[in-house]
C-alpha cells in the first residue's frame, strides 16, 4: 500500500478490525497519548512534539505524541489523552475525527502502560505550546515508511547510554524517534501496510 494512500475511513476500518484486548490490570502507571493525523496535499502527516528539557522528567527532550499520566478524575484513558493534548499543545480533539486505538504497550525501563488513541484532523489548527513542549511538527507518513530513515541510534535514558531502533524524523544529528513512541509508530505503520 502506498503510505500516502490510506484515508481516514480506511484507517478507521483497520483499527475497528484490529480491536486489541486490554492488558490485564497491574500496578504500572497508566498513561495515554494521542496519535494525530493531519491531511495535507501530499498525503497524511503525523503530529509529533519535542518535549522541553526538565530535570527529573524521564522523557525530557524526547520526541513523542502529546499525552501523559491518566489522572483519577479523567474517567478513562481516552479522556486523559484528550486532556493532555489540550494542556500540552492547545488542541481540542473534540473537533477531530476519532479513528480508533492501538494496542496498549508497557515501558521497557519504567513501570508504565500506555494507551494510544488515533485522531484525524481535517485542517491544521494553530497550536499553543505549554512549557512542557519545546516544539511541535508534522512528519509525512511517507517519511516514516522510508527504510533509509530506520536506524540503530545511540540514546540516553536515566543516565545510561543505549543503542535502540529509531526513526530519523528530523535532520541528521538531531533527536531521533525511539522508545515507546517509536514502538507505537511501528505498530501503526504495520497496520496501515507500510512496514
Amino acid at each position: 500500500m502506498n503510505p500516502a494512500a490510506p484515508s481516514y475511513d480506511d484507517i478507521r476500518k483497520i483499527l475497528d478490525a484490529h480491536r486489541p484486548p486490554p492488558l490485564p490490570a497491574d500496578l504500572r502507571t497508566r498513561a495515554a497519548v494521542a496519535l494525530i493525523l493531519c491531511a495535507s496535499r501530499s498525503g497524511l502527516e503525523l503530529l509529533f512534539i519535542e518535549r522541553a528539557k526538565h530535570v527529573g522528567d524521564p522523557w525530557s527532550g524526547d520526541l513523542g505524541f502529546p499525552g501523559g499520566k491518566v489522572e483519577a478524575d479523567d474517567g478513562d484513558e481516552r479522556l486523559a489523552a484528550e486532556r493532555e493534548t489540550r494542556e500540552e499543545i492547545g488542541l481540542d480533539l473534540g473537533e477531530a475525527r476519532y479513528l480508533g486505538r492501538l494496542a496498549e504497550i508497557t515501558g521497557a525501563h519504567l513501570p508504565v502502560r500506555v494507551a494510544c488513541f488515533v485522531y484525524g484532523l481535517a485542517e491544521h489548527p494553530p497550536l499553543r505550546l505549554s512549557d512542557e513542549v519545546r516544539s511541535a511538527f508534522r512528519v509525512p507518513l511517507e517519511t516514516l515508511c522510508d527504510p533509509n530513515r530506520h536506524i540503530e541510534a545511540t540514546v540516553s535514558f536515566g543516565g545510561t547510554t543505549l543503542v535502540r531502533p529509531a526513526i530519523r524524523v528530523l535532520e541528521p544529528g538531531q533527536t531521533v524517534l525511539w522508545g515507546l513512541t517509536y514502538r507505537l509508530v511501528i505498530r501503526f505503520l504495520c497496520l496501515v501496510g507500510c512496514r
